[in-house]
């Protein structure tokens, strides 16, 4: 395993982490969408970090989610929730920024928190365990 794919791992994880963070700290000033976007963005970047040790990626966010499928759920490397937590994150993130009158709960909000944590979970622990890489 080359040293700039680990950091460039290492780096989409940390990236990943703040906005898990970011989404935690938005939610309790009731910025609702702020919290869905930033959770979203956590599992997105989760989803990259693993695309590197395949040396893929995307400009889009849907092609990153396309090769996360392709390259891990359709094998069965990875859990169908993760790929449910992944798309359902993308269409959440994309209602709660361009859909005007959007509504979201808090429940909604906490709701995806969970599910970044596990997916951030998930993906970290996979990493350890298939390329040896303490994340």
């Amino acid at each position: 395993m080359d040293e700039q794919t680990v950091e460039l791992a290492k780096y989409r994880i940390q990236k990943a982490r703040e906005e898990l963070q970011v989404a935690k700290y938005v939610l309790e000033k009731n910025f609702i969408n702020s919290s869905l976007g930033s959770s979203y963005y956590s599992v997105f970047h989760a989803a990259r970090a693993l695309l590197v040790f395949k040396k893929l990626d995307s400009k889009k966010h849907s092609g990153v989610i396309a090769l996360f499928n392709k390259e891990f759920i359709k094998p069965g490397l990875m859990s169908e929730n993760a790929k449910n937590i992944l798309t359902k994150a993308f269409y959440v993130r994309l209602d709660s920024d361009y859909k005007d009158f959007y509504l979201a709960s808090k429940a909604d909000a906490e709701e995806q928190i969970k599910d970044a944590e596990y997916f951030l979970d998930e993906i970290v622990n996979f990493i350890k365990a298939n390329y040896n890489v303490d994340i």
